[in-house]
């Protein structure tokens, strides 16, 4: 086939359509594979595109099903019995799709485990799947053939067989008949994005999975004609659950583009969406909105290249959201029709599934200021102007769920109260595989530990405030690392992402704040007074002075997911694997 031929060959692909042949259904089933045999039936699907947006290849959930039958014979064909783990690298495409929806049919468990990214290295990326496959303890872990060196190498460490796609699909089938699916019976093992070193694989039943599914669904108000675009990696629980399982199971068809190309290509997304003919729903954490603002130059013209006038659910999650970023993208983008209410703040984690709480579709992102006090814990010093923080409203929570704001000793406190968010459902996970003592930490009496802190208003609103294990607490008070970051983010130069904030010990043993933050000057004497410029704003914040360190760019660590993490910055820190540039006194 000639260039030309492939052109035109594309040019004749048809993508699924946005409206289905037999009714919706949000989730009613007892099982995924209910419900993937259900969407079989229609003519929905997922469609891949290339880095540009081109469509590559429809991938109906009828070919989807077929596919995944094919890959549950050959699974038991290699041994693979009712709860094993069949770990599974996570490319978005059909190869993973048609895998991970075996794997259910088959009665295993798929893991699903990330892309090698940009950062990091081969050998920390060896490392990674090492861990992760060590907790998971697979019977074999399957992968795109690109990365077979790296993925292969993990495999031999583990001590578990290593396939690539083709080795997977040049293999044999069994004619077995494939067990009946269990509602209550495991269905995934989900790594979250900050397990790398200490890695809990959060296992989630079929009814949880159906429960979560229909619930988010539900809170959105999915319908005719609504359609998803996605760039979302598949090994992250918003991507996987919301992006992969719920539109199969909900009845919509998606648009993908692979996140590398996301990376490299934003505004390819904004391309999707503009394209579509039905109303979009898709989501992002808040980076995502923030480079796609960034990326827009004032001489770009948004109004001719896109149009988001039908992008109805525009959703936030995954990490904290920022009023100031999302304002930024509806001021870039409103031109091109883009409507503030489109915005649709969420809250989840894996071990709820996914879907905690989820604004009311039209309302659009909405703010309290709350006074510093009441984040840091201590009196107001009525001497000295107050301080605010802007709180965004991640809406209230989805149909099953329920929550709790308890205190230190496990009280429950009133309204406007900060506290340990807690929640309780029909989608909370099982259980951290094969680590009870972690499971019995944070699921007591059915209640669900999040691990973040927040409060609730009058009308059950719920407002994150941060993550409990990332607080800064120093003489007693609590800084939040997002303000600290934050606020040098306002100094010019400086993106997300660019700092880290923590606490250390200082050689007189007392508890200091320190920042890491990319460095992109070159000339030392302007390293200096960048430095005592970064103080001097950290200062304001705490009132106190803190360890200010200037380090590469791209030296800070990031999670699977593309977020910092703060935990693994300070421990490379301490431990002289970040190496900060040597300033003058």
């Amino acid at each position: 086939m000639t260039v030309l031929d492939a052109v035109a060959d594309k040019a004749t692909l048809v993508p699924t359509p946005n409206i289905d042949v037999q009714p919706r259904r949000y989730s009613d089933f007892d099982t995924f594979c209910d419900a993937l045999d259900y969407a079989a039936k229609g003519v929905l699907g997922f469609n891949f595109h290339d880095p540009r947006g081109t469509l590559t290849q429809p991938y109906p959930y009828a070919k989807l099903r077929a596919d995944a039958l094919v890959a549950a014979r050959k699974l038991i064909a290699l041994g693979v019995v009712p709860a094993d783990r069949v770990a599974l690298v996570a490319e978005t495409g059909p190869d993973f799709a048609a895998l991970f929806c075996g794997a259910m049919y088959a009665g295993a468990w798929p893991v699903p485990l990330p892309l090698p990214t940009s950062f990091g290295g081969k050998e920390n990326y060896i490392d990674q799947l090492t861990i992760q496959l060590g907790s998971s303890d697979p019977k074999m872990l399957i992968y795109p053939d690109e990365i077979a060196e790296m993925a292969g190498a993990a495999a031999a460490r583990q001590g578990c067989a290593g396939l690539s796609w083709s080795e997977f699909h040049a293999g044999e089938s069994s004619d077995t008949a494939l067990p009946t699916p269990d509602p209550d019976a495991i269905s995934y093992l989900q790594y979250s994005s900050g397990s790398t070193r200490f890695p809990h694989g959060v296992a989630v039943t079929h009814r949880a999975l159906m429960a979560n599914l229909a619930g988010h669904s539900q809170g959105m108000t999915i319908a005719d004609p609504d359609r998803a675009v996605s760039w979302l990696p598949w090994y992250h629980d918003m991507g996987l659950v919301g992006c992969f399982l719920s539109p199969i199971a909900n009845g919509v068809s998606v648009d993908y583009i692979k996140t590398e190309d996301f990376a490299r290509r934003p505004l390819a997304w904004l391309d999707m969406v503009s394209r579509n003919k039905g109303t979009t729903l898709s989501y992002s954490p808040t980076f995502g909105y923030d480079i796609c603002a960034r990326r827009i130059s004032s001489q770009t013209n948004v109004a001719e290249r896109f149009d988001l006038s039908r992008w109805r659910v525009a959703g936030n999650g995954a990490d904290m959201i920022r009023p100031d970023v999302m304002q930024n993208f509806v001021n870039a983008f409103a031109p091109a029709g883009f409507r503030a209410d489109a915005f649709l703040p969420s809250y989840g984690l894996a071990e709820a599934t996914l879907g905690v709480t989820i604004m009311p579709p039209g309302e659009g992102i909405r703010v309290e200021l709350v006074e510093e006090e009441r984040l840091s814990g201590t009196p107001r010093d009525l001497s000295r102007p107050a301080r605010y923080r802007a709180m965004v409203n991640c809406g209230v929570p989805i149909k099953g769920m329920e929550l709790a704001i308890r205190g230190e000793k496990g009280n429950e406190l009133p309204h406007h109260h900060i506290g340990k968010v807690w929640c309780r459902g029909s989608s909370i996970m099982h259980s951290y595989f094969r680590d009870p003592e972690s499971t019995a930490e944070c699921l007591v009496d059915g209640w669900l530990d999040t691990g973040d802190m927040g409060y609730v208003d009058e009308q059950g609103y719920l407002f994150i405030v941060g993550r409990a294990k990332d607080m800064i607490i120093i003489n007693g008070k609590n800084h939040w690392p997002q303000d600290i970051e934050w606020a040098v983010e306002q100094l010019p130069g400086f993106h997300q992402g660019d700092i880290a904030a923590f606490s250390v010990e200082t050689e007189n043993g007392e508890e200091a704040p320190a920042v890491l933050v990319h460095c992109r000057v070159s000339d030392p004497e302007e390293r200096v007074k960048l430095r005592d410029q970064i103080r001097d704003k950290v200062r304001s914040i705490t009132g106190m002075n803190c360890v200010v360190e200037l380090v590469p760019p791209r030296t800070l660590p990031r999670t699977s997911s593309g977020k910092l993490s703060r935990a693994k910055a300070k421990k490379q820190y301490l431990s002289g694997e970040i190496a900060p540039y040597a300033l003058a006194a």
